[in-house]
């Protein structure tokens, strides 16, 4: 066995059975497609416009200097990640916003930010009780 390889067996041990990898990082969950969807700048852009209102796809393009095909790429992400749906009348396709998907989004972020606000408060009372004090810190480079 590699010493890589060992490695990571050791950390997968350490983790009490807890998986991890760029195939655990891509599962398709309902928060990692809306974050996927999110991440891209013509993506958010388009979400924008169809928050507005209902759009043609050609004219969801049109601010783009991209191929229609792959602002229709960008749609069909959107639309695994349910933020958005598409409709046909006739022979254009309509775009329209579909805000539940940001629901589940918006619980994690609310979730992850008062974790770290917590944890951070709870370091900041305790750097002001060592400055109180006059303690030296307990970690780190004593130079």
């Amino acid at each position: 066995m590699s010493a890589a390889l060992g490695a990571a067996a050791r950390v997968d041990e350490s983790m009490n059975g807890f998986y991890h990898s760029t195939m655990r990082l891509n599962d398709n969950t309902a928060l990692d497609l809306t974050m996927t969807a999110l991440a891209h700048p013509v993506r958010r852009g388009i979400l924008e416009r169809v928050m507005r209102r209902e759009s043609r796809v050609t004219d969801l393009a049109a601010p783009f200097d991209i191929s229609l095909n792959a602002v229709s790429k960008h749609i069909r992400v959107l639309e695994r990640a349910h933020l958005v749906r598409r409709r046909r009348a006739w022979r254009e396709h309509l775009v329209s916003f579909n805000p539940a998907s940001l629901d589940e989004a918006a619980q994690w972020i609310a979730r992850t930010r008062a974790f770290w606000g917590s944890r951070l408060d709870a370091l900041e009372s305790v750097l002001k009780a060592e400055d109180a004090a006059g303690q030296p810190p307990t970690s780190g480079d004593q130079s």
